[in-house]
């Protein structure tokens, strides 16, 4: 079946490409009202797309914004597994609009890679799927799997009404595992099995003085300035060495092992003083910087904000003064105890003179691992290593993506992260775009793993 199916992608790859050209050209933009519209014809898209391709049970799944895509094929029988295919079809805005080269929903090809908007995240890596799906059905006039299929319109807009969907209609996305295609490789060509994700969780921090703005000198020294005593707890939580002082913050964090130590290092990295402009890195003391961002916890200020902020000094003990903090977590660590240990700490440290509040973040997530042993992900490795001719390797990645903790919670299942993106893709940014190499030889991984799952 695999020769037949790649033969047929081969053959068809131009047309194909003018019809991923066509389903990245609708600015499905799902944080802007103005392209409501829009987004629920990407929806109609994906909808047509897999009628033809012979999917069964197709509908949109109305939420109270924009739609989810189902669709189901399972003609494969009950001694096959099934799969649950997760990606997203809406994308995020443009602007600066004026930064891009080409017009972000008029897809071009330049120097190998497909720019426009959603080229990489996610519709280019959804619509791989949906293509490989149309040449085993076009060759075969089957799968080689059952399969179960929910595209959303909503994930960059924080999968608002996703978990919601999934528990109310368990029975219809019920599956043996997942497969999700919305993250990447270390680098181009490089074939990147992605086991672990960091969990997510913040708080916001206000701590209020005067009722107004006071003259520094008339008040200075009789009154506590809002923006030293932020500044006394935010020093407080995290010392030199990068370790997080918080009391309770790594309870349940486990040790690295020198196996997953060893795979961590095999991984290609980055030049992070190159690619930062920093002097040096700093990493948590007895990790490395790898070590760190892929397998460590972080507490992070990611910003602070109070008093003047104008040209010249404006003498004044400002009224308030506010940090956003937010830290990645490791398996272990609860978001909530996260955020009430942080809390705790905060009114433990905060200096008298002040008030203080601590708002929790709404949007939190646990992190997920998956044993890189797990045949459903050697497999992968397989299949990897078998398309782009080199040895795939393995990586917990620093950020987050709810819906796979969301999965794991209600379905108790496996996840493979099937990506193909690139760090030179410009996630969110102008000029996006996606290698074709990354295009061809994703999908071609696609038609190997569904092979080897039979």
């Amino acid at each position: 079946m695999s020769e037949k199916a790649l033969a047929y992608l081969s053959e068809n790859r131009d047309r194909l490409l003018q019809k991923l050209n066509e389903f990245l050209s609708i600015p499905s933009v799902s944080t802007d009202s103005v392209h409501k519209e829009d987004v629920s014809k990407a929806g109609s898209f994906l909808e047509t797309y897999l009628t033809e391709t012979g999917f069964e049970n197709i509908q949109q799944i109305e939420t109270k914004k924009h739609p989810i895509v189902y669709a189901e094929y399972t003609k494969a029988g009950p001694d096959a597994p099934t799969v649950l295919l997760y990606g997203h079809y809406d994308v995020q805005p443009v602007d600066p609009i004026e930064l891009w080269k080409s017009d972000p929903f008029k897809p071009e090809v330049r120097d190998g890679r497909l720019f426009a908007r959603g080229s990489s995240d996610d519709k280019g890596q959804v619509f791989m799927h949906l293509a490989v799906f149309e040449a085993m059905m076009k060759t075969e006039g089957k799968l080689p799997l059952n399969v179960r299929v929910c595209l959303e319109g909503e994930e960059e807009i924080g999968s608002e009404n996703l978990y919601s969907i999934l528990q109310e209609k368990k029975d219809l996305f019920q599956a043996d595992f997942a497969v999700i295609s919305d993250s990447g490789m270390v680098a181009k060509n490089q074939p990147t099995i992605l086991y672990g994700l960091k969990g997510f969780t913040g708080v916001e921090i206000t701590v209020s003085g005067p009722d107004h703005d006071l003259h520094s000198g008339m008040y200075g020294g009789a009154v506590r300035n809002p923006i030293m005593a932020l500044s006394h707890i935010l020093a407080s939580m995290k010392d030199e060495d990068e370790v997080v002082t918080v009391d309770g913050f790594y309870d349940g964090v486990e040790g690295l092992t020198d196996e997953e130590r060893q795979l961590i290092e095999q991984v290609p990295s980055e030049d992070f003083v190159r690619a930062t402009g920093i002097t040096e890195t700093v990493s948590e003391k007895g990790y490395t910087a790898k070590e760190h961002t892929m397998a460590r916890p972080t507490f992070e200020v990611n910003g602070i904000y109070g008093g003047y902020q104008g040209e010249g000094t404006k003498t004044i003990i400002p009224t308030s003064a506010t940090a956003k903090i937010t830290c990645r977590l490791v398996p272990g660590q609860e978001p909530d105890r996260i955020q009430e240990a942080l809390e705790a700490h905060v009114k433990k440290v905060a200096p008298t003179g002040v008030t203080v509040e601590v708002k929790k973040e709404k949007l939190s997530a646990k992190a997920y691992k998956v044993e890189p042993n797990h045949p459903l992900i050697q497999k992968a490795a397989h299949s990897y290593t078998k398309a782009f001719g080199k040895e795939t390797v393995y990586v917990r990645m620093g950020g987050s993506i709810p819906v796979v903790e969301w999965i794991e919670d209600i379905y108790n299942i496996p996840i493979v992260l099937l990506g193909f993106g690139t760090p030179d893709d410009r996630l969110h940014s102008p000029n996006e775009s996606f290698p074709l190499d990354s295009y061809d030889k994703g999908m071609e991984t696609l038609v190997y793993y569904w092979n080897e799952i039979k």
